[in-house]
């Protein structure tokens, strides 16, 4: 949309093209900006707004000179948006008023451009009006735009912009400024503005047509979006069904624009132009530390499986390769197949085999399972599955099978402002896994949850104070009667840093099992030293108890050290931490994390 302003202006631009003389060599200019009259905010503004001031150094002439002649409009709409309708502005070269030379003849050299702005005095609102405006409207118009409040070109298009963002809110499309009138008493310092809006008729949604480089058939792309057809318009509903195509991870591109003219019957019909990604993606990553040894993990993933933009993604992992334990190893395979449910569900399948070889424990675990997830926001979303795991388990209560069939519910509320390196926000993610036992398996439930907050203090969060708080619990079964992958220890990277990897358990036959009940308290001070490098300080504390649910009793164990991080765009912090069990009669030592992406 476009809001043109034509009050009397008293400093008038120029635009010269320039490009085909030659140019002339010059001395280094200095260009300064006086505003007697103004406060500081104001002129910082019209000297960030300058572009004499950003060509200050420049020998250039010719390029001085064209600055300078434009320097005359921008500056002048900055007072406009600042309500100051009476200004002066001079723009003088070594001298000279910039709007009197001659572009064919400008001077050989430039040593210094001067621009002094009186800004004259700030008008006020005499009448502020904007009609028609809806009367049920969840938009409000600017508490500027009001008789006797600072006028400005500024507030008087944010009011117009509110005005045709509340019809579009109402239904109406098509609502545009059908015309403004605005006039300017310089005598009383005062600016009339009157705008009138022009609603159109209400309209609903039509068809949407499907354009672009895709192999996502139409069909499919119009399940996923869930273009609400037939329904009132609303500019949520378009935002909400490019957002689910965009969540699919298929595309690279997704636009969807309205048609210039509406229908007959009242209908917008609409385009959606949509570009795929690359139909494959292969990552990988590793992480290493003194205790746990060498971790490798990868991940091979295709976002259109059968052209309904099914996204398979396999991973693998491998860790302990250089630890005192036998190496542990996963494959993972998962299906989601978007949109079977609703726009916002997807069905995903989900097969898993696991070994694992930990300090107090070994298992070989199969898992198969199918669910669900439905997505309400950006930030939140959640998901049920129902599968069948057999674990071969052999810990201090011997060699055993456990047989399940599980449910599994999750819920993730992610509010960061970034998932890689937050400043701000928190993430908050809990979990329930009831256990139905066969094949003489006992039933139960676990239950995990895991909140962290993240607080930013300084110019441009220089320090970050982060913490976590994680807890766990089974109940049912006994210590004995429950598989050892669905227990709990402590120590390690995710837990308690400077101790070994599930080192902390419960005492039980004679040695060490996993509790039925877990937390864990982590701070962290990060503090930026440039803006690629951080330093860390850092605190974790476990508990884990035979019962289900901690206490003073539990056994307990603490470590602190220090981190330096190192930020790469795109792939989040390199960290680097030092660690040293400082509670729980560890004789670990000093102990080592190297990784990407924060500890949390």
């Amino acid at each position: 949309m476009n809001f043109p302003f034509r009050p009397r202006c008293l400093a008038r631009a120029l635009a010269f093209s320039l490009l085909t003389l030659p140019a002339l060599p010059g001395n280094a200019a200095e260009a300064t900006l006086q505003a007697p009259g103004a406060d500081e905010a104001l002129a910082e503004k019209l000297r960030g707004a300058s572009a004499s001031v950003a060509a200050s150094g420049e020998t250039n002439v010719q390029e001085l000179l064209a600055a300078a002649l434009s320097d005359y409009r921008t500056l002048v709409q900055v007072l406009y948006d600042a309500g100051h309708f009476s200004p002066v502005v001079n723009i003088r070269l070594d001298g000279r008023e910039a709007a009197q030379i001659q572009p064919l003849n400008p001077p050989k050299t430039v040593n210094k451009v001067e621009i002094t702005v009186k800004p004259g005095p700030q008008f006020v609102f005499g009448r502020a009006e904007l009609v028609p405006f809806p009367q049920i409207s969840d938009v409000e118009i600017p508490e500027g735009f009001a008789p006797g409040k600072p006028a400005g070109t500024a507030v008087i298009r944010d009011a117009a912009i509110a005005g045709v963002r509340a019809w579009r809110r109402s239904g109406h499309a098509k609502a545009d400024v059908a015309e403004q009138n605005i006039t300017a008493n310089h005598l009383q310092a005062r600016l009339d503005a009157q705008l009138r809006l022009a609603p159109g008729p209400k309209l609903r949604f039509g068809q949407m047509r499907i354009t672009g480089d895709t192999a996502v058939t139409e069909d499919a792309i119009r399940r996923i979006a869930g273009f609400p057809a037939g329904e009132e318009f609303h500019p949520d509903l378009i935002s909400k069904s490019a957002t689910r195509l965009r969540r699919t991870g298929t595309f690279s591109s997704v636009v969807l624009r309205e048609a210039e003219q509406p229908n007959p019957d009242g209908t917008l019909d609409f385009v959606a132009q949509v570009e795929d990604l690359p139909p494959r993606r292969l990552t990988f990553g590793a992480e290493v530390s003194s205790s746990d040894g060498l971790e490798l993990s990868g991940s091979w993933m295709h976002r259109n499986l059968f052209g309904n933009a099914e996204k398979l993604r396999i991973e693998a992992r491998i860790s302990g390769i250089g630890s005192s334990n036998d190496i542990d190893g996963r494959v993972a395979v998962r299906l989601d197949r978007p949109a079977k449910l609703g726009p916002d569900d997807l069905i995903f399948y989900l097969a898993e085999a696991e070994r694992l070889d930990e300090e107090h424990y070994t298992a070989t675990r199969v898992y198969g399972a199918i669910g669900a997830r439905r997505t309400f926001s950006d930030t939140f979303f959640a998901e049920a599955a129902l599968g069948v795991s057999s674990t071969l388990a052999e810990d201090v209560f011997g060699k055993r099978r456990f047989k399940y069939v599980a449910g599994r519910f999750r819920a993730e509320y992610d509010a960061r402002d970034s998932r890689v390196n937050p400043t701000e926000g928190y993430f908050l993610q809990g979990s329930a896994t009831p256990f139905i036992g066969f094949g003489g398996s006992k039933s139960g439930l676990q239950m995990k949850g895991d909140g962290r907050a993240y607080y930013g203090l300084g110019t441009d969060d220089r320090i970050v104070l982060a913490g976590r708080l994680q807890l766990g619990s089974v109940v049912g079964p006994s210590l004995s009667e429950v598989s050892p992958t669905l227990l709990f220890f402590s120590g390690g990277a995710g837990t308690v840093r400077g101790h070994e990897y599930q080192s902390l358990g419960v005492p039980a036959n004679g040695g060490t099992a996993g509790g039925r009940s877990f937390a864990s308290l982590s701070a962290e001070v990060r503090g930026k030293v440039t803006d690629k490098i951080s330093l860390v300080g850092f605190y974790d504390l476990g508990f884990v108890d035979a019962d289900s649910f901690v206490s003073g009793s539990s056994a307990r164990h603490a470590g602190a050290g220090i981190g330096v991080r190192y930020d790469v765009a795109g792939i989040g912090p390199i960290r680097l931490d030092l660690a040293y069990p400082v509670d729980g009669g560890s004789e670990d030592g000093l102990q080592f994390y190297i990784g990407i992406g924060q500890a949390f």
